[in-house]
This record gives structure tokens, C-alpha cells and sequence, in this order.
């Protein structure tokens, strides 16, 4: 199997480790639909870094990441930050979005993975 591979910053590994030992409740909750391959068999990591970022859910086959927004990206300022992020990682390495709010999974997790699983069906290879 060909695989790419991202780069990142070395120094987000700890700080990725940080994020995964300490997830939101919104995280805990999608995370235990992703993990184990439970959505449509394809493999999600949580907390991966990539280039100068570390994103909230990625599954490399798909090159999708899944990110969720809690109040704090609610601000001008940090919704225009994480439009340059993403657009950044979106452009140097080709990787999609997906984002929810915190408080859609934590009302509808199940929702939130059938739009995961559209997408998916939309736009695999």
C-alpha cells in the first residue's frame, strides 16, 4: 500500500500526546464512534499533527480531517485563524475539512457521523 507522508513540526508530538490524554467531552464522545475502523472500515487517529498544526481527528486514506469547534472558535479572530490553518493544510498537503461544533456531538453524535459517513461516500476514490 502506497502511503504518504505528512510532515509535521517534532515539537507538536507532545503537545498532540497532551491533547489526546486531556480530550474535551465532544472529543471523548465522536472519538468512540471513529476509532476501530466503525466508520464505513476506515482507520481515524485523533490529535495528529500536520505541518505547523495538530487537527482533532484524521484518517490518512481519506486525507479528512475532522475537527470540532467549541465557544472559543466563536471570536472574529479565531474564526479567521482557523480558516488560514485550514486553508494552509488544505493547500500544502491536500487534506479536507470537516467541522462540527462541540455541542452538535454532544446532541447528535450520531448525526454528525452520518454526515462523516456522506461525505465519505461523496468523495472516496
Amino acid at each position: 500500500m502506497d502511503k504518504k507522508v505528512i510532515p509535521y513540526r517534532h515539537e507538536l508530538v507532545e503537545l498532540a500526546r497532551e491533547f489526546r490524554n486531556n480530550p474535551t467531552p465532544a472529543e471523548k464522545i465522536l472519538w468512540q464512534k471513529l476509532k476501530g475502523k466503525q466508520v464505513l472500515s476506515y482507520d481515524f487517529h485523533r490529535q495528529k499533527p500536520i505541518g505547523y498544526y495538530v487537527v482533532d481527528f484524521f484518517c490518512p486514506k481519506l486525507m479528512l480531517a475532522v475537527e470540532l469547534d467549541g465557544s472559543v472558535h466563536e471570536t472574529d479572530y479565531a474564526i479567521l485563524r482557523d480558516e488560514r490553518r485550514q486553508d494552509s493544510i488544505m493547500d500544502e498537503f491536500g487534506i479536507q475539512f470537516l467541522r462540527f461544533k462541540n455541542s452538535e456531538v454532544e446532541k447528535n453524535v450520531d448525526g454528525v457521523v452520518g454526515e462523516i459517513e456522506e461525505w465519505i461516500k461523496k468523495n472516496k476514490e
